[in-house]
């Protein structure tokens, strides 16, 4: 009698149970991390703005703080390389993926105070799809402090992160 080579079909199902156990156990936790990554970048985003918010309000103290992201960013096919490229309507300050308003899961927002000078600006930061690209919604304005909220959009009476 001759002996088959291979494997049984016990066996194949076997491997695919545990590949699917294992897969069971990872895809949560990649999930997760995937959060906390998204979350830490809207951090670093929205501290980013505040650091632009800063250096647009210093040079150009006739016109305060910026009230849109576009403000903040490169003009349309500029490189902000060249001299003279910054401007007070396009102050290539932060790169254009942020000046979009959509970076790494999370959608940012500046709104500020009518008239000239702005004095008073605040940045939000809120996840595409709650509970899947973040948990958390962060705020920020010219304290410089970065408070979120869980719930909700944040606002000035939310928590600061730690």
């Amino acid at each position: 009698m001759r002996k088959s080579k291979g494997f049984s079909l016990i066996e194949l199902l076997i491997v695919v149970a545990i590949i699917l156990i294992i897969a069971a156990i990872a895809i949560p936790n990649f999930m997760r991390s995937k959060m906390a990554a998204n979350e830490s970048s809207a951090v670093s985003s929205i501290r980013m703005i505040t650091t632009a918010q800063i250096s647009y309000n210093a040079t150009y103290p006739d016109i305060g703080y910026a009230t849109t992201l576009s403000t903040l960013g490169p003009s349309t096919g500029s490189d902000c390389t060249t001299p003279g490229a910054a401007t007070s309507s396009n102050a290539c300050l932060i790169d254009n993926v942020l000046q979009s308003g959509t970076k790494s899961g999370y959608i940012f927002s500046i709104s500020g105070t009518s008239g000239t000078p702005v004095v008073v600006y605040a940045v939000n930061g809120d996840p595409l799809s709650p509970g899947r690209s973040g948990q958390r919604h962060f705020y920020s304005d010219a304290t410089g402090v970065i408070r979120y909220n869980v719930n909700a959009t944040a606002g000035v009476v939310d928590s600061p992160t730690q």
